[in-house]
């Protein structure tokens, strides 16, 4: 295992490195920049400008300027946020969208793996119709409808949780909700489908027919190898809820990621966008190794290690 996770964490470095490369290359040659307007400032004072920031000279030195201070561990500062760095915003931000989309994580695996095994052990009937209806409603339904609703419902009539703002425990229920429903209905199809594909294999009849009970043939043997492709899924998943939602955030008047990472383009904040995409790359990396880990734990037949 440690051999393999060596390799893995050696082209892991290769790739964040391809990628943050990419990155600064696209938003140094974009068109327009950071400090155009409608309005030129005057020469001399763009100038002042790209020289603080260290955005004079060629695409190439700028790269090289930016790749020797990231090793070095300098984000740099962003330009929409003034006086502050890139590490700071990311540090306040970053807590929150970790917080809803941590919950809406365990909404989304937990809640989708139960319904698609309920679906599948009752196939084609009334609870596998249920399951099945509703997670074609959550799919359809998109996030910047189904939120208002949530707040109407529990926050204006029922008055149960909080609409907006963020505090206590209470304020993460809704949005984490919100921004779960859709996965929680990706999930759960392809739990229910991946465990009827294994319900009708050869090595389930063999169980069968050896006395093995069907409670412990479905545990024991057929969830193991049902939910692999799910936990293919969640590992991404992983990395895309816990980096934000901007229509989330917006609906739930939340200042989180999801909003930072979008300005970030908008305002052409290459250092910001770059570390916003640094860290996703990152999250997205290590929850794929922890995904391939789990593969050979839960499958002995995948081996994945030496």
């Amino acid at each position: 295992m440690l051999l393999f996770i060596i390799r893995r964490l050696f082209s892991s470095a290769l790739v964040l490195l391809s990628v943050v490369t990419i990155t600064v290359l696209l938003s140094f040659t974009m068109k327009g920049g950071p400090f155009d307007r409608e309005k030129e400032p005057p020469p001399h004072v763009k100038k002042a400008l790209l020289a603080r920031y260290k955005l004079d000279g060629s695409t190439w030195e700028k790269y090289v300027s930016y790749m020797r201070d990231l090793l070095h561990g300098d984000l740099r500062v962003s330009y929409r946020y003034k006086d502050w760095t890139v590490g700071e915003v990311l540090t306040q931000k970053m807590p929150t969208s970790i917080q809803i989309g941590s919950v809406a994580f365990v909404i989304a695996s937990l809640g989708g793996v139960l319904a698609g095994s309920l679906a599948a052990m009752r196939r084609n009937g009334a609870v596998d119709l249920g399951v099945m209806l509703w997670a074609l409603l959550a799919v359809s339904i998109p996030t910047f409808v189904s939120g208002p609703l949530l707040v109407y419902v529990f926050g204006i009539e029922l008055r149960w949780l909080p609409i907006g703002g963020w505090g206590s425990w209470r304020h993460v229920v809704l949005p984490g909700v919100c921004l779960a429903m859709p996965f929680l209905a990706y999930v759960a199809r392809l739990m229910r489908n991946s465990l009827l594909e294994v319900l009708q294999s050869d090595f389930m009849r063999t169980a069968r027919a050896k006395g093995v009970g069907e409670v412990q043939a479905l545990t024991m043997h057929a969830m193991k190898v049902a939910i692999l492709p799910v936990i293919t899924y969640l590992g991404p998943l992983a990395a895309n809820l816990l980096t934000g939602s901007m229509i989330v955030e917006s609906v739930f008047n939340i200042s989180g990621a999801g909003t930072v990472f979008v300005n970030s383009i908008q305002n052409k904040d290459y250092f910001l966008l770059v570390g916003a995409v640094a860290i996703y790359c990152v999250l997205v990396i290590a929850f794929n190794l922890v995904v391939d880990i789990l593969y050979g734990f839960l499958d002995k037949r995948i081996k994945i290690y030496g």
